[in-house]
């Protein structure tokens, strides 16, 4: 594996002419030289991309849609939840985000853009700002020799700058949450990496919450000679945005002293009416650095001024004072420069930060203020921007000490290969950049649902929430409906085992709209019936736009009437019982069993043969929902049998045993039925219609078992599938949806015809879902095969990652050729469903135990001097 793992990487940094490797670079990661073009230029999946048969089989569906999206676009003036017609177009650029998690993000591109925004919570903005570059002054005996633009861009603007960096004299490394640009300066001798830092640490839920990067810069002189170095930062007060043009926006300088510790900078204060902000750059004073601003610059024309102000003596002018409030049309930006002298054959570094603070926030309705979480120890008065600065720039070492700490047990894995640790760490990203937002609870909120503990529901304000926060992150970027449930029944590996508090307090939310309802008829554009929005004992499909008042208006999806749903309930019980599993929270087992309870009456209607399976009619689930299905199916009929299996687990911690008895009949009968309508002697057909395409082999027919796996179930008494089948059916899955399928070289295709070809009945069933596929990988680990595991995999973060340049935007789908769907998409968080399987299967050869990474430690009385927002077990 390590060999093709050296050649991709090769492909990657073929035009890096160099032979530089930068300062303290790791060897594992995504490499990319800065001069690299990818070959491959895919278009996104549009309405035009449906079928002629599929047009006609939900031309109902394209006609109510086509409505509904004039009506929301034209006449709301809002952007619809799923944009069929507008697709953002792939821009193969992206690198690692800035900042920690829910407090907005900045996207930095791995060319060096400042390129994607999401400071507005939920809601994205894709503009390069041109103007918000790193500038590099080497001057020797007192006069500047070479002075650069760190970017490879020839833009039409700023024209006084010296532009266009020679791409093939440096590379990307992205190692999330680190990532580090090398620039061996041309003809110079002299080799800069810039090092950037987001506090992004499991188990931490302080400083992983604060919107703050570091960015270090080592400078390696191999001259003979000392040389005077500076690194000039410049930005505009906004984010490329149309109300950057707004007037009001004005720029200070500002110095901070504590705890014998100094900071200076210059803060951009953005004054919008909604979700005003405060952007900072700062650095830490030190006797041997020189730090200088220029407070206000007009970032169009040439900027001759400001570059002929740094090139004459390596520092800016520094003024005192404000700018003025910019007038309605002009923009305004700032620069700060940071020098030291490096001396010959010597080293040196310089460090800045970026904050930027937005305390409180509204979201698209504007009914409601919500207060971000790093306000709990920063305040809400929208004047931290420079303590985050003091705070970053004198705590991120701490920071990379823990992260290293974290990352290095599975890094030093020589079992693992480097893809692999490299697709690990760098699929976190969409934690943060999944239109991310965590906000503390307000004092009158009731996440109850109207049913309290006594009547077996939850407490008002259960005690997680209060101490941790609300916690929401989007589907996709482009499909804007925060914690979408069905999709993240998979990616909730990340956070249970990163950030457990985080994965229970959402589950609290979930439980809390389970037991409420909102009877409000809406129009469903699939049925085009009229339905209640949400119906009792149904787990809600999302909970809520970000355009409108997550929170308080859920299912924010409309095409389905989710109250017909089989998997979202299932859903909710494995997660219950796998997230005790691995956190052993008591209480929370105790408050989510009556829940479970209830769903799983519901779920009671859909068994109408009383054979202990449920069944399908038209649109099984909702993760395939385009996909129909006919009577009981591999997917919704395994993840029953689960669910089921898992109930009666739960019967037996919470001593009720004629629940479980209840529960062990059901498993009986449905287990009996599961095989004697589905199993075919190879594996579980799609259905058990008996219809021409009933019998495809469906790549994600094991779900039910990867969950009982990773909940420590499957065996013995708690066993719904016989282990032959499930690994006869993972090998006909290998066999026919992985290596029949563009040569065993893209991962699992949804549906597989026994044949060898494709299922091509709906626009689902072709596609290749990264985030599956990386759950079927998880579930092959435990069943006992690695190889096809990692291979199954490794497919997936070859075409997403080295292919098709989709670095940080990792998508839902891709097909063999030509098209995409839905960018930056939450399910490929599902990889860490590897690691866990990896931890909990028997040793491999060569591999150092790595369980401590990823173990969820119980709760213990905290440790002296522990910060009161942290898990038991975080490194210090």
């Amino acid at each position: 594996m390590e060999s093709g793992d050296n050649s991709s990487t090769a492909e990657l940094m073929s035009r890096y002419v160099s032979s530089e490797l930068g300062y303290g670079v790791p060897k594992d990661g995504w490499r990319i030289c800065l001069a690299h073009e990818f070959k491959e230029k895919r278009k996104p999946f549009q309405a035009k991309d449906v079928s002629f048969s599929n047009i006609v089989e939900h031309i109902g569906l394209g006609v109510r849609y086509l409505k509904w999206w004039y009506k929301k676009t034209q006449i709301e003036k809002k952007a619809p939840f799923i944009d069929m017609f507008r697709a953002i177009p792939l821009r193969q650029i992206y690198g690692a985000p800035l900042g920690g998690i829910g407090g907005g993000t900045i996207t930095r591109g791995w060319r060096g853009e400042f390129c994607r925004w999401q400071l507005n919570p939920g809601m994205y903005h894709y503009k390069t700002v041109i103007a918000n570059q790193f500038t590099v002054c080497l001057r020797r005996g007192g006069q500047t020799v070479y002075q650069q633009v760190l970017s490879v861009e020839r833009p039409p603007t700023l024209q006084g700058w010296n532009w266009g960096y020679c791409g093939e004299y440096a590379f990307y490394h992205a190692l999330y949450p680190r990532a580090w640009t090398v620039y061996p300066l041309p003809g110079q001798n002299v080799t800069l990496t810039c090092r950037q830092v987001s506090p992004v640490i499991p188990h931490d839920y302080q400083d992983s919450s604060l919107p703050v990067a570091v960015f270090v810069w080592d400078i390696e002189n191999k001259n003979d000679y000392p040389l005077d170095v500076s690194i000039m930062l410049t930005m505009v007060n906004g984010s490329g945005h149309k109300d950057d043009k707004g007037g009001g926006h004005w720029n200070e300088p500002f110095h901070l002293e504590k705890e014998g510790e100094s900071v200076s900078g210059v803060l951009l204060h953005h004054c919008t009416t909604v979700n005003p902000y405060t952007l900072c750059m700062a650095a830490r004073e030190q006797s041997d650095r020189e730090i200088s601003h220029q407070t206000a610059f007009s970032p169009k024309g040439t900027c001759g001024e400001l570059w002929g102000d740094l090139i004459t003596d390596g520092r800016l002018d520094s003024p005192t004072g404000s700018s003025p409030p910019t007038q309605k049309g002009e923009k305004v930006a700032a620069a700060l420069a940071v020098g030291c002298s490096v001396p010959a054959q010597g080293h040196n570094d310089l460090e800045f930060s970026l904050a930027w603070d937005m305390p409180n926030i509204t979201f698209g309705s504007r009914e409601r203020e919500h207060v971000r979480r790093y306000t709990r120890f920063f305040g809400t008065k929208a004047d931290a921007a420079p303590s985050l600065s003091h705070y970053a720039l004198t705590h991120y070492r701490l920071w990379e000490s823990s992260i290293e700490e974290w990352q290095r047990p599975i890094l030093q894995d020589s079992s693992l290969p480097s893809w692999y640790k490299s697709a690990l760490f760098n699929e976190l990203y969409f934690v943060v950049d999944g239109g991310t937002v965590w906000t503390e609870l307000p004092e009158d909120s009731d996440v109850s649902g109207g049913l309290r503990s006594d009547d077996g529901g939850l407490p008002a304000q259960p005690a997680i929430i209060k101490e941790y926060g609300r916690f929401a992150y989007l589907e996709g970027q482009e499909y804007r409906m925060y914690n979408t449930y069905d999709v993240h029944f998979y990616a909730s590996f990340a956070l249970i085992m990163l950030w457990p508090k985080l994965a229970l307090s959402l589950q609290y939310d979930i439980a809390g709209s389970v037991v409420s309802c909102d009877p409000t008829e809406r129009l469903h554009l699939m049925s085009g019936r009229n339905s209640p929005v949400k119906v009792k004992n149904v787990v809600p499909h999302d909970i809520g736009d970000p355009d409108d008042e997550p929170w308080q208006r859920v299912n924010a999806y409309l095409i389905h009437d989710t109250a017909d749903w089989k998997d979202l309930n299932l859903k909710f019980v494995l997660q219950v019982y796998r997230d005790f599993h691995l956190t052993q929270d008591t209480q929370y087992l105790q408050d989510m069993w009556p829940i479970c309870e209830a769903v799983m009456e519901s779920e009671m209607k859909f068994d109408t043969d009383g054979d202990g399976l449920i069944e399908n009619s038209g649109y099984a689930d909702q993760t395939y929902d385009g996909w129909t299905a006919t009577g009981p199916s591999a997917y919704c009929g395994g993840l029953w049998l689960a669910s089921v299996c898992v109930m009666c687990k739960m019967a037996r911690l919470v001593n009720n045993e004629a629940v479980f008895q209840r529960f062990r009949d059901i498993l009986d009968r449905g287990s009996a039925a599961f095989d004697k309508l589905l199993w075919n002697g190879q594996y579980y057909n799609y259905d058990s219609s008996g219809q021409d395409l009933s019998n495809s082999v469906m790549s994600d027919q094991c779900a039910g078992q990867w969950f009982l796996r990773a909940s420590g179930l499957g065996d013995g008494q708690f066993q719904a599938f016989p282990k032959e089948k499930i690994c006869s059916a993972l090998k006909s899955v290998f066999d026919l949806n992985v290596m029949s399928f563009a040569g065993g070289q893209m991962g699992a295709v949804n549906g597989m015809r026994p044949e060898g070809v494709p299922d091509h009945s709906s626009v689902q069933s072709d596609e290749v879902w990264i985030g599956v596929v990386y759950g079927l990988a998880a579930v092959m680990i435990h069943e006992g095969m690695l190889e096809e595991g990692l291979r199954t995999a490794e497919g997936c973060y070859r075409t997403v990652w080295e292919r098709l340049g989709m670095a940080f935007q990792t998508p839902e789908a891709y097909c063999e050729k030509g098209i995409y769907r839905s960018l930056a998409y939450m399910r490929p968080l599902s990889i860490w469903a590897m690691q866990l399987a990896l931890d909990t299967s028997p040793p491999r050869d060569q591999a150092p135990q790595t369980t401590t990474t990823t173990t969820i430690p119980t709760e213990t009385a905290g440790e002296p001097g522990q910060k009161e927002s942290q898990d038991q077990g975080h490194i210090q």
